[in-house]
C-alpha cells in the first residue's frame, strides 16, 4: 500500500471491497489539432454487485460525442508492482501506451498510441505527485493526481473506420481515486499552444474534510522546462469569475500572478459519468474544444513572461459551482 502512496499513478484499489473508485485519463490531440479524444478507463467498487463494474469512457471532443462503455470488474486487471498498467478486457493502458480493441454496437477502435518525453510534474519522497503530503491523509473522499503534464505522441486509432493518426501530437494523463468527487469542481487544462511549448492544468474542488469542507487547488504550468506552482499547500490565493460556461481564474504565489481565461461553445459540452452516492451517475459536464489565453506576470518587475492562447482545451465542470467561488 506504500507504493501507492509515494507513487500515485499507481492502483489503489487492491484492498478495497466497496465504497471505491478509481479512473485515469487519457487526453490525446493529434498534430493539426483537428481531432482530441479522451480515454478513461476505470473501476467502481459498490456496495452492491450490481453498481461494481470496470468502464471504459470514450470523448470525441470534434464530434462532441460521448459513450461509457461497461464491463465486469473482473474484467479490470492491475499489475501493481512499480508502474502503472492495467487491462480492462482486450484493452491496455500504461504511460508508455495505450492498446485499444473496442468492438460493439456504437464504437469500434483498434490500435495504439506510444509516450515519448513525458514531462512529469516534479515531486520528491516527502511530497509525491501533484497532491503532495495529501495523499497520506487516509480519509479524503478523493484524491487527484496530474500523471504526465505533457507527451509526444507516435501511433494511430481506427475509430468506426477512420484512421486517425496521432504522430507528432500532443498528450496528458491524470488521474483521480477515493469514494466520491468533490461536492463541486472545475478543472481546465491545455497543452496545445501554438507559438510556445507550454502545459497547464488547474483543478479547484469544494472538498469535504473530516466534520468541515475547504476549496482546495491544484494548479501547474509548464512553459518550456520550466515549472510554475500555484497550490492551496503553498499558499497561493485564488480568485474566480465566472460567467456562463466560461471562467476567469486569478492565482498568485508569492513571485509570479497566473490568469486563466476560457472560452467556450454550449454545443460543445458533453455530459458524462462521474462517482456519487455509491453509483456512476450523469454528473460530469466536460468539452474538449475549448480555447484557453493563459497569461503569467513576473510581479518582482512587473512584467508579463508569457501570454498565449491553446487550443483543444478541456473544461470541465462538476455539482454546485457557488461552492467554488466562494
Amino acid at each position: 500500500m506504500f507504493k501507492n502512496k509515494i507513487n500515485p499513478d499507481l492502483y489503489h484499489g487492491n484492498n478495497r471491497k466497496n465504497n471505491f473508485f478509481e479512473g485515469w485519463y487519457f487526453k490525446l490531440v493529434d498534430k493539426n489539432m483537428n481531432n482530441v479524444l479522451a480515454l478513461i478507463p476505470g473501476i467502481h467498487l459498490g456496495k452492491s454487485q450490481e453498481n461494481s463494474h470496470s468502464f471504459i469512457q470514450i470523448l470525441q471532443g470534434n464530434k462532441a460525442s460521448y459513450s461509457y462503455k461497461k464491463f465486469t470488474k473482473d474484467e479490470f486487471f492491475s499489475e501493481n508492482n512499480t508502474e502503472f498498467n492495467i487491462n480492462i478486457a482486450n484493452n491496455n493502458f500504461s504511460l508508455k501506451e495505450i492498446s485499444l480493441n473496442i468492438n460493439d454496437d456504437t464504437y469500434n477502435i483498434k490500435g495504439s498510441v506510444c509516450f515519448k518525453n513525458l514531462l512529469k510534474w516534479p515531486d520528491s519522497a516527502i511530497n509525491p505527485g501533484s497532491m503532495g503530503y495529501y495523499n497520506f491523509i487516509p480519509f479524503m473522499q478523493c484524491y487527484s493526481q496530474v500523471s504526465v503534464m505533457d507527451m509526444d505522441l507516435e501511433g494511430s486509432l481506427c475509430i468506426n473506420g477512420s484512421e486517425i493518426d496521432f504522430s507528432g501530437g500532443k498528450g496528458y494523463v491524470e488521474k483521480n481515486w477515493g469514494s466520491a468527487f468533490p461536492y463541486s469542481w472545475t478543472w481546465v487544462q491545455c497543452n496545445s499552444f501554438k507559438n510556445r511549448k507550454a502545459s497547464i492544468s488547474c483543478s479547484i474542488g469544494h472538498i469535504p474534510f473530516m466534520i468541515t469542507s475547504f476549496r482546495g487547488f491544484l494548479i501547474g504550468l509548464f512553459i518550456d522546462d520550466r515549472f510554475y506552482k500555484f497550490t492551496t499547500i503553498n499558499k497561493s490565493t485564488l480568485n474566480i469569475v465566472q460567467n456562463a460556461l466560461d471562467v476567469i481564474i486569478t492565482t498568485e504565489n508569492k513571485k509570479y500572478k497566473l490568469i486563466i481565461e476560457t472560452k467556450t461553445d454550449k454545443k460543445d459540452f458533453m455530459l458524462c459519468m462521474g462517482p456519487r452516492d455509491d453509483k456512476m451517475i450523469p454528473l460530469v459536464e466536460e468539452n474538449l474544444k475549448a480555447s484557453v489565453k493563459v497569461t503569467l506576470i513576473d510581479k518582482s518587475i512587473s512584467k508579463t513572461i508569457f501570454c498565449e492562447n491553446g487550443l483543444c482545451c478541456g473544461i470541465e465542470y462538476g455539482g454546485d459551482q457557488r461552492m467554488i467561488l466562494k
